[in-house]
């Protein structure tokens, strides 16, 4: 099946300028809430994303040890500075996920797609094990970009 190209078509609703066309040569990835690629057109905006973690208003990390915990914490971060460019997660085209425990993330994971699903949106996502994440404590760590 990888000689085909499977591609759908649809505007994330957010800004009826911007057209996504979700590139997927195999199916198999929709199912685990990402695309292969993603076609983006008529944006006027894109928004780079540094990494965010578990960490408080106050640059404090939380919840030591608990995946769950900070992989919704380190979500809303990544939406708080999408708000903060006027955006939301159905603008997210791409999603960076690096974890210290992958095995870990993975009894997680729903949490993130089904947020992800709730805005209408399967970003190209790529998930890495890393040995050690650059505050102490921390186990996952999200990055994006994202286009309006």
């Amino acid at each position: 099946m990888l000689g085909r190209l499977r591609i759908t078509q649809g505007t994330s609703g957010v800004d009826a300028a911007m057209q996504r066309t979700a590139v997927n040569p195999v199916t198999w990835s929709t199912g685990l809430g990402f695309d292969q690629g993603v076609v983006v057109s008529g944006q006027t905006r894109t928004l780079y994303i540094s990494g965010q973690t578990a960490m408080d208003g106050d640059g404090r990390p939380r919840h030591d040890g608990d995946m769950a915990a900070q992989l919704a914490l380190s979500t809303d971060n990544l939406e708080a500075v999408l708000a903060g460019a006027g955006m939301s997660l159905a603008n997210l085209v791409r999603l960076g996920v690096y974890t210290t425990d992958v095995d870990l993330l993975f009894q997680h994971y729903g949490g993130l797609v089904a947020r992800l699903a709730a805005a209408g949106v399967t970003p190209t996502m790529t998930m890495l094990g890393v040995t050690r994440l650059a505050v102490p404590g921390q186990l996952v760590e999200l990055e994006g970009t994202a286009v309006a």
